[in-house]
């Protein structure tokens, strides 16, 4: 018998699928509207006010001029050797440091953990970590500056921590009585069986890894090792294009030059954006394993 929803229930169900349409079109309109301008007519767009649901006229010109300017080229390969490498040492990282304090032999892990934890809520500030890393670490200018100051998130190591904690202990024991070392039992035994922990930290790291601007910022003097989203901050908040091959009158520029700023919002935002659907099956089970236990 299947048991008939009470009128509480259809209510509380409505109202829920209201909210929940009204934060789709909250979170889709700015993807529409960036998409929308990107591709519409320079000229037009300029006098365009309001909401704006379809294109003001038709042009691929501010796409043509983004792939013409070899700073988003360059920008895309940094960005790409930071998302990779950066990425692989983080999770590689992540994993080490989360196996070493569920050794229950290893006797200092509890003094570890409270200080691992303790730089979730207290840090050395900007600062500091910029003397570190260019004076003590010689990091500056260079990409490994963007890339091991930031190797383990400690919230990303406690969630690979209570991912490993919720595979039975009998497996790891079965292990070393056959001999296997700690190398063996983590990537041969706590790697294949935590692959929805390891694609949410893939996901984390990379996102982070895509969108960091003020490392780069911070660290990088070289302009061809700019990353795509310091290239991009230039071109919306210092209103560069120069080099996006615009031709013409000042105007004509200035025009198309709005057009750009959004067409490279797009070709910034779509890579990491088709990068969910394939992790988004390990993303519930992954952070819902990692929550089990703390």
């Amino acid at each position: 018998m299947v048991k008939k929803k009470s009128k509480s229930e259809w209510v509380f169900d409505v109202f829920n699928v209201l909210i929940m349409l009204a934060l789709a079109v909250i979170t889709l309109y700015p993807i529409v509207y960036v998409l929308t301008c990107s591709i519409s007519d320079g000229n037009q767009l300029m006098g365009a006010r309001g909401m704006m649901l379809l294109p003001k006229g038709f042009s691929l010109d501010a796409y043509k001029a983004v792939f013409n300017n070899p700073n988003i080229l360059t920008g895309y390969r940094t960005t790409l050797i930071v998302v990779v490498f950066g990425t692989a040492i983080n999770v590689l990282m992540t994993a080490i440091g989360a196996f070493l304090i569920i050794q229950k032999q290893f006797a200092p892990r509890k003094i570890l953990t409270y200080l691992m934890i303790f730089t979730m809520f207290f840090s050395g500030g900007m600062i500091p970590t910029y003397l570190v890393v260019q004076k003590w670490l010689h990091l500056g200018d260079s990409l490994w500056a963007l890339i091991l100051p930031t190797a383990i998130s400690t919230y990303n190591l406690m969630i690979m921590k209570s991912g490993f904690e919720s595979i039975p202990d009998s497996l790891t024991e079965a292990a070393k009585i056959d001999g296997a070392n700690d190398i063996v039992i983590l990537f041969k035994i706590l790697f294949p069986l935590s692959k929805p922990i390891i694609a949410v930290m893939v996901l984390f790291y990379g996102v982070q890894h895509w969108n960091s601007w003020f490392q780069a910022m911070l660290y990088i003097s070289t302009r061809g090792k700019y990353p795509l989203q310091l290239i991009l901050r230039e071109i919306l908040l210092i209103n560069d294009t120069s080099g996006m091959g615009a031709t013409g009158s000042i105007g004509d520029q200035y025009m198309i030059g709005e057009s750009i700023k959004y067409a490279t919002i797009i070709v910034a935002t779509v890579p990491i954006l088709c990068i969910y659907p394939f992790v988004q099956k390990y993303f519930v089970k992954g952070i819902m394993l990692g929550a089990v236990k703390g």
